[in-house]
């Protein structure tokens, strides 16, 4: 890593996230990659290369070869410049930017745009969840009858089994988030949720409840990457990427050696945090993914921010409040945001350089230099996690 670029985050975009029945995957595409780049202040011809991270345009709405019709849709291809699609279930948008990343940590590009994309309204309920189930193993699993809410739910249970994590710490989660998503304009549920709401509300999967589960959003975020030697020149204040970590697990969880932590998260989140020559008690301020309210409190522990099963305590506890030890989820979290799988891993980072760089109204974490991503893939068969550093 000692011979690769520094590279930072120059500009970023994001649309409206939740159901957005006037706007197609290309149009919201477009919108977050014209944001991005007119907040870079560079130009069409100043971009070198373009990833673009996607789940479902295939099933959804039968569209593959995503990433050249968006590089046609921002008027990139008369340059021809190279583009690249990623999937990685959930991951996607997480694994898009380090793609981007490494691309110009490598010396391979100076500047490129990282985007990420969903619509998935455009399919009934019964097909939006088998598509986000087949991001868990179609042929031990889903093929069986288990959909990635059942999946987490044995998670829950597992994780209340051995540590008497309670239902109402679930819910605290969601309580939580849903206060942060008030001051984010962009986010799809811009409400607080009370505590016996969450609890008395329909199950999904027991323990888990409707409001435990994020929504499939339509939505797009982008963000524009530059070697930090060119940032300098001409960014204000570029957000400097110092760590990017990637690890895969097994797909189906019945080849794991636990149900309550994800392995994935933790080597990715060591690998980063080597890079980085940081620890968890650095950062102060977190995007976690947060697709099931258990997933938070797993992603919690992963991290490294409190021991396995101490999780659900800290949350009671106000942890990860706006004001606690580690702000998490200030955004609104995946849960009141909304959850476009492509673009959640991008937005992610949007709400990570916006903190960074201290424009953040109503949910701004005091001080905050360091900030962390982390975005999973189905279960955590794939975990990315990136840490960022303002730089003044």
């Amino acid at each position: 890593m000692s011979t690769m670029r520094e590279v930072a985050v120059i500009g970023i975009g994001i649309t409206k996230f939740g159901e957005i029945w006037d706007k197609s995957l290309r149009q919201l595409g477009l919108e977050a990659g014209f944001q991005a780049i007119l907040d870079a202040g560079i130009s069409g011809d100043d971009i070198d290369a373009l990833y673009i991270g996607n789940m479902s345009s295939g099933s959804a709405i039968a569209q593959e070869h995503i990433a050249p019709l968006f590089a046609d849709q921002v008027g990139l291809t008369r340059g021809h410049i190279p583009a690249t699609g990623i999937e990685a279930a959930s991951a996607s948008g997480g694994l898009a930017f380090r793609q981007g990343y490494l691309a110009v940590a490598a010396g391979q590009h100076d500047i490129v745009v990282v985007g990420g994309a969903e619509k998935m309204s455009d399919t009934n309920p019964a097909e939006t969840i088998e598509t986000l189930s087949s991001g868990a193993d179609r042929e031990w699993e889903v093929f069986f009858g288990a959909t990635l809410p059942s999946l987490w739910a044995m998670m829950a249970r597992r994780h209340m089994h051995e540590f008497g994590t309670t239902a109402e710490q679930l819910a605290k989660v969601v309580v939580k988030n849903h206060k942060m998503a008030i001051y984010n304009p962009m986010a799809q549920y811009q409400s607080e949720l009370k505590l016996e709401v969450i609890l008395n509300a329909p199950r999904v999967a027991e323990p888990l409840g409707v409001f435990d589960c994020a929504p499939a959003s339509d939505g797009a975020a982008a963000v524009v990457l530059c070697s930090m030697e060119k940032a300098k020149s001409i960014c204000e204040l570029p957000i400097k990427i110092i760590g990017s970590g990637q690890a895969s697990d097994t797909m189906a969880l019945h080849d794991r050696k636990s149900l309550t932590q994800i392995d994935s998260t933790i080597y990715a989140a060591r690998r980063a945090f080597k890079q980085a020559n940081k620890t968890i008690k650095d950062i102060n301020v977190a995007e976690m993914h947060d697709a099931y309210s258990i997933s938070e409190i797993i992603a919690m522990e992963d991290l490294g921010l409190v021991e396995k099963g101490a999780g659900g305590k800290a949350v009671e506890d106000g942890l990860t409040d706006l004001n606690g030890e580690l702000p998490t989820n200030t955004s609104g979290g995946l849960k009141a945001r909304g959850h476009p799988p492509g673009a959640t891993g991008v937005a992610q980072i949007v709400e990570i350089v916006s903190q960074l760089r201290g424009k953040v109204e109503g949910r701004q974490v005091k001080d905050a230099r360091f900030g962390l991503t982390h975005n999973l893939g189905g279960t955590g068969g794939t975990a990315i996690v990136h840490i960022f550093e303002g730089v003044a």
